[in-house]
């Protein structure tokens, strides 16, 4: 480790020890959302594309209990940016006219050929643009900018069948783990209103959370998918790149690396949902997934680790987050016939160093510090942590921070930057060869459950367990694992590149071991 990095890791641990009474007071009463999911929302995507199709319910009866659902639920979440309820209730009129029709005309079948989701509502990350909706992405200077177009993943979505209700809060331009911003405000999380829904999609994983969206359609670029799945108990899964299209994400950068960071991919509630999800985002490119080639739990060879390393510099993983790492390897020896290996991947203790090293020479990364009127003109970083400070600035405070990350490389030599993305490509190496075509890896996605509001700055060290699988260009799913006084535990499923399917069966497996997905109470 960096002797910059293990400074700045151990001021940040004592900064952490200091401040956890302040934190602690904040959080000591536990404020789950008072409104429970009404029965029918307690049911998968899958279940109620079923549902829909049978004529066990309309369209405009499900849709419209999701939109009250959320009205009910949103004031004590701030999750919505912007909705389109009456357009929804009128997209879902019409598929139920189209169903009728179809019935008369014994043309049913061909009606969901292709549109497996037909009436199902969903819900859309900022980020990832719905059409006629904002697309500020939580940035003060794109007030009032609207997407002039479905981002590619959310057509095909949509050209499934389902149909769309709002999009979702986030960082300021996705530049955070927390999802606040100074457009929007501060997002909660259900299970505890006192903390954090995680980010950059917190909003998708709050709503997703309490049962106000049937699935989601996010983006991940360094955990901002399995981060606020973990935090909210619920499953989330991060593709291997290339898989999903990513058109129409805002923000994009020129660097041709970029499109190995970011990835589109779906959040659910259910694990039986996220493969249906993955076949659908995944348009042209399904075939490189495998998705219909069944998995022999038998066959699956299981790598673990509990953390990364033991570093003074870093805080430790929660134990009972270690635990149930631990539980879950066993659980699928056990139960369900997969092999034990001992080996580890020990270059992880250099997580921070390849994540930092790598992702920050991207080049045309968002600049929160250039003068929207004078693009030629940076401002002072110190005077615009003073504005907001005082309550003047137009930068939120995880923007700032980004900048100073991105303008330091948090301490590392620009000459070790090419060492260290050596060891990435080594890494990437080994860890597509050792898990090869039937090994997955269990791994934390954050070193502990959701935390209250602005701690992440203190807890940035958590970020590793993720971000790291972002450069690496490994999918990986956050896995709900049952909860700690209340609130979700999760952990992560890692496989080769393309091996997505893996990681989708071993989340099935898991779910029964854990529970999956309980909305809070």
């Amino acid at each position: 480790m960096e002797v910059g990095v293990r400074i700045l890791g151990v001021v940040l641990r004592i900064l952490n020890l200091l401040l956890a009474p302040l934190f602690w007071l904040k959080t000591r009463e536990r404020r789950p959302l008072p409104r429970a999911p009404p029965p029918l929302l307690m049911r998968s995507a899958t279940s109620l594309a079923a549902a829909v199709r049978t004529g066990e319910i309309t369209s405009e009866e499900l849709v419209t209990t999701y939109i009250n659902h959320v009205k009910d639920v949103n004031p004590f979440l701030n999750a919505v940016v912007e909705e389109r309820y009456r357009a929804a209730l009128e997209d879902s009129k019409a598929v139920d006219r189209s169903i009728a029709d179809a019935k008369k005309n014994g043309t049913l079948q061909e009606l969901f050929e292709g549109k497996p989701l037909l009436g199902v509502p969903f819900t859309v990350k900022e980020s990832c643009s719905l059409s006629g909706l904002s697309n500020a992405v939580g940035c003060l200077e794109n007030a009032g900018r609207r997407a002039t177009k479905d981002g590619e993943a959310v057509r095909l979505v949509r050209e499934a069948g389902a149909i769309p209700l709002l999009v979702s809060n986030t960082p300021e331009l996705c530049l955070g783990w927390e999802t606040t911003n100074l457009l929007r405000g501060a997002t909660n999380n259900p299970y505890d209103l006192n903390r954090t829904p995680g980010g950059s999609s917190g909003g998708e994983g709050a709503l997703l959370a309490c049962g106000a969206s049937a699935f989601s359609v996010s983006s991940d670029i360094a955990g901002s998918i399995r981060i606020p799945a973990a935090f909210c108990g619920v499953f989330g899964h991060k593709p291997t790149p290339g898989i999903i299209s990513i058109e129409g994400h805002i923000p994009t950068l020129s660097d041709e690396n970029f499109p190995n960071f970011l990835t589109v991919g779906p959040m659910t509630r259910f694990a039986e949902d996220l493969p249906l999800m993955m076949d659908i985002m995944a348009g042209d490119n399904k075939h490189k997934m495998k998705l219909h080639e069944p998995v022999r739990m038998q066959d699956i060879r299981v790598h673990y680790m509990t953390e990364a390393t033991k570093s003074l510099a870093l805080i430790n993983v929660d134990k009972n987050i270690q635990e149930r790492i631990v539980n879950a390897a066993k659980y699928l020896k056990n139960e369900c016939g997969a092999k034990i290996c001992e080996e580890k991947f020990n270059e992880l203790e250099d997580s921070v160093e390849i994540s930092v090293s790598v992702f920050f020479t991207m080049k045309d990364i968002p600049n929160m510090l250039q003068d929207p009127t004078n693009p030629k003109v940076d401002k002072s970083l110190y005077v615009e942590l003073i504005k907001y400070l005082f309550g003047g600035g137009t930068r939120s405070l995880q923007g700032l921070g980004f900048s100073l990350i991105n303008r330091n490389n948090l301490f590392i030599p620009e000459s070790r930057n090419e060492y260290y993305r050596s060891k990435a490509q080594q890494l990437r190496d080994k860890m597509t060869k050792v898990l090869g075509t039937d090994g997955v890896f269990l791994y934390p996605v954050f070193n502990g459950p959701a935390h209250a509001h602005n701690r992440v700055y203190l807890l940035a060290s958590g970020v590793m367990y993720s971000m790291l699988h972002n450069v690496l260009g490994v999918p990986a799913t956050a896995v709900p694992a049952g909860e700690l006084r209340g609130l979700p535990l999760a952990i992560q499923v890692i496989a080769a590149p393309n091996q997505d399917r893996l990681c989708l069966a071993v989340a099935k497996q898991l779910e029964k071991a854990f529970g999956g997905w309980r909305p809070p109470q």
